[in-house]
């Protein structure tokens, strides 16, 4: 379901995007051609399709699916909130400053209904019961971490989408081996709309996902993570995610794409001579030169390597 909607979606809307000017330029081709951006309405849209779908087996097949269906709920109103606001700083570019605070507020379904368990499984220390500190701290910092960490590591086609496929299938494998039916059927509406729109934004580009489908990637892979219980596989996850933050962190998050995009020459990307600005140029750099489709795919399997590091030691 929510792979269809996802795909059907995006489709018919790739043509209107460019008619109304709702475009965004490419900035790593050396024409930089005008592409439709805000692509990760329609991810969003799959995403809810296939957690209505979810709902409503709940609802009329309960003698064969039993969730939480108030957790399920705050799930979907959670990545709502983080699309109103990809939306608006899509439309109105909120200042970085202010944007790495508002998504606190993104985790405010989670903590009305006390999503996940206040105990906690640490490596070398064992279980830690953090009670209402994990609803109202931990929650909202991992919802708000993860989905500006996830709108960070952006800017090459297919990159934003690619890696939350792998981030989310891998959390998806250990939510299932873990039997925590409520992440894995939020992770699995996740992964279809997350293939479908991968289809329009790998390499080249037909639509962008914009704020609004990181945002919304962030705060989908928070919320299942918090939901299971499995919040040191999303550390782990998350890791690539946090490499990219801290290369951008060095270079006072720089916030003009345009002025600090990777230089393209001959079909390949090469890291700009005031240094790597992000963890895709720093490949490009390591590499001496890589096309976009080859960052994006380094950058898949290094996230695919931290996945399988997750995997095993929850299996």
């Amino acid at each position: 379901m929510s792979f269809v909607v996802a795909f059907v979606a995006t489709r018919l809307a790739i043509p209107v995007f460019k008619r109304r000017g709702i475009v965004g330029k490419d900035v790593h081709k050396t024409d930089r051609p005008e592409v439709p951006e805000m692509g990760g309405l329609f991810l969003v849209s799959g995403f809810a399709a296939g957690i209505i779908l979810v709902i409503a087996a709940n609802t009329f097949l309960s003698r064969f699916l039993s969730i939480d269906i108030a957790t399920i709920f705050a799930v979907l109103s959670v990545v709502l909130i983080a699309t109103l606001i990809g939306t608006v700083d899509d439309l109105m570019r909120i200042r970085q400053s202010i944007k790495a605070v508002i998504p606190l507020f993104i985790a405010l379904p989670l903590i009305a209904v006390r999503a996940g368990d206040t105990e906690m499984n640490i490596p070398l220390i064992g279980q830690v019961d953090f009670g209402i500190i994990y609803s109202v701290v931990f929650v909202p910092i991992g919802v708000a971490g993860a989905a500006n960490a996830v709108n960070m590591l952006a800017g090459f086609n297919g990159e934003e989408t690619g890696v939350g496929l792998v981030a989310t299938a891998s959390l998806a494998v250990i939510a299932y081996h873990s039997h925590e039916t409520a992440a894995f059927l939020i992770l699995l509406a996740a992964l279809g709309a997350l293939l479908a729109t991968l289809y329009y934004n790998w390499y080249p580009a037909r639509v962008f996902i914009g704020d609004v489908g990181t945002f919304a990637i962030g705060a989908i892979i928070a919320s299942a993570v918090i939901v299971g219980n499995f919040e040191v596989a999303g550390l782990i996850i998350m890791i690539p995610y946090f490499l990219d933050f801290f290369i951008k962190a060095r270079n006072r998050f720089p916030s003009t794409v345009g002025r600090y995009a990777a230089l393209c020459v001959e079909g390949k990307l090469y890291c700009p001579k005031s240094g790597a600005k992000g963890l895709g140029q720093l490949v490009a750099k390591i590499a001496g030169g890589m096309s976009e489709r080859n960052i994006t795919l380094s950058l898949m399997g290094l996230e695919a390597i931290f996945g399988g590091i997750a995997i095993w030691i929850f299996w």
